[in-house]
């Protein structure tokens, strides 16, 4: 799917960008134009999504990076901003766990809501310092959920970890517009990725999926849009928002 919108001579930062949507976004947004920096903790990895851009044409480096380690997020920041500016931040590193709220460990919740959430926190304040400080602002798009703004069974720490995304959004935009920094919060759906296939092939999977107004599970490319939306000029005077790509999903009956 094509988008008429240009990113050339912008710096763009994915975080989690060594699989899945991270690494769908990075792609998005080098055949958008941008310079894209990924970031995650797996460099090796990383090195195999540069060598794909790469071959699409386009150009991107890859920084090391632990959300949950604010020396870490600084380095890295300071890293992505060295050689160009940074002009676009796409937060997307993040992790879940699937038990019931009664069986849900300390530890197990920690690390869900800390990487989820702080490490959101983490890294968007510290982009959000540079792009204050080159004085021409910037878009931050943090990755959140429909599961931020609805309830599902069995995925308690990850709810609240991206409900807090959401609302963090919400301040972060309204503190920042005097410096131009636009921050909004994409909330994909169910997406389909080579992690939850077999679960969607599965009779559950299958009955979750006609749920869905649209009856049918997003691709990844299904956010592409709403991605360069508010990544782009085109999305000038959005901020705050929480916008969600769900095919119906959040608006289906009980």
């Amino acid at each position: 799917m094509g988008f008429d919108i240009d990113l050339s001579g912008r710096s763009a930062l994915v975080t989690g960008a060594s699989s899945g949507l991270g690494r769908h976004f990075a792609k998005v947004l080098a055949r958008a134009g941008a310079k894209v920096i990924v970031a995650a903790r797996r460099v090796g990895a990383l090195e195999d999504v540069c060598n794909e851009i790469s071959e699409l044409g386009g150009a991107a480096r890859a920084v090391p990076l632990d959300v949950n380690d604010q020396a870490s997020v600084e380095k890295a920041i300071e890293a992505a901003a060295s050689s160009s500016r940074l002009d676009i931040l796409v937060n997307n590193a993040g992790v879940t766990v699937t038990k019931s709220v009664l069986d849900v460990s300390e530890e197990e919740w920690d690390r869900v809501v800390d990487t989820n959430l702080k490490g959101n926190f983490l890294v968007a304040q510290a982009a959000a310092r540079i792009m204050k400080s080159q004085g021409s602002g910037g878009a931050i798009i943090n990755i959140a959920s429909i599961l931020g703004l609805r309830a599902a069974g069995h995925v308690s720490p990850y709810m609240a970890s991206k409900a807090g995304v959401v609302h963090l959004t919400k301040a972060m935009a309204l503190e920042l517009a005097r410096y131009n920094i636009r921050v909004n919060a994409l909330c994909p759906g169910y997406i389909e990725t080579e992690l939850n296939q077999d679960f969607f092939a599965s009779e559950a999977g299958q009955a979750l999926i006609r749920r869905i107004p649209q009856r049918r599970l997003g691709s990844p490319s299904d956010l592409d849009g709403a991605l360069l939306l508010l990544c782009s000029d085109a999305g000038s005077y959005i901020t705050g928002s929480a916008l969600a790509v769900d095919g119906g999903h959040l608006v289906s009956s009980l």
